[in-house]
């Protein structure tokens, strides 16, 4: 097997530039989610929150979010998309995949990132214990703290995360952008959502979506690591 098979991969070697676009991508994220966070603490995020959540709403009757009675349908099941048992279902599904493929240690990885990740979701809700929206009346069943969503940070956390670790085993370009696309747009319904059902304030979605991107882009960097060291498999190259 090639040397270049073990290392990682050939366009981040020949252009190291683009670890250091990572990292700065991750620690902004890192950045913005703390200082996020910070803002909401002090209330200074209160109006521009208030004005988001009323601007979703039937003037004149907030129980009523804007659109047909089909949006707000259509607004649960990508609510749902969100969950904790349709996350878990997808994550087991794929870990199930990766190992058929043989691709076990990355299966391992997998779990391990998405786990720590969903950790790290219940720390920081635990830690700021923000309240749920008082403005409008809820569309959806909700029993934890409000910052950041959950909902928001678990679906980037966990689609994100998958479409980054499934991309590194796919060589065609235009699948892996595929992937990733089909991710982000995934996460985004997830997060917007919960700002239309009135279960989140705009800035818990924003929250979910830093801190969970950062993740996924830090957990790129320690795979590519760990490829590097040959404690998993490697990436394919990519090609046209």
């Amino acid at each position: 097997m090639p040397d270049s098979a073990n290392d990682i991969p050939a366009r981040l070697r020949r252009r190291p530039e683009l670890w250091m676009v990572l990292l700065f991508l991750v620690s902004l994220a890192g950045l913005g989610f703390f200082l996020l966070a910070g803002e909401v603490v002090e209330g200074d995020t209160k109006a521009f929150d208030e004005t988001i959540l009323l601007a979703l709403r039937t003037p004149g009757d907030l129980s009523d979010p804007i659109g047909s009675h089909w949006v707000e349908e259509m607004a649960r099941d990508m609510t749902a998309l969100g969950g904790v048992a349709w996350l878990s279902l997808l994550t087991a599904g794929v870990a199930g995949y990766l190992a058929l493929s043989r691709h076990t240690r990355t299966m391992w990885f997998l779990l391990i990132a998405i786990g720590s990740g969903t950790l790290m979701s219940r720390a920081a809700k635990m830690l700021f214990e923000r309240a749920r929206p008082d403005l409008v009346p809820h569309g959806s069943y909700v029993y934890t703290a409000s910052f950041p969503s959950g909902h928001t940070m678990l679906s980037a956390v966990t689609y994100l995360t998958l479409a980054v670790m499934l991309s590194r085993l796919e060589p065609r370009r235009t699948i892996k952008a595929y992937i990733m696309t089909c991710a982000i747009i995934l996460t985004g319904l997830v997060g917007a959502s919960r700002v239309y059902l009135g279960v989140h304030w705009p800035t818990d979605v924003i929250a979910g979506w830093t801190a969970g991107a950062g993740w996924a882009v830090l957990c790129l960097l320690v795979a590519q690591w760990l490829q590097r060291r040959g404690q998993i498999e490697p990436a394919e190259d990519a090609k046209d």
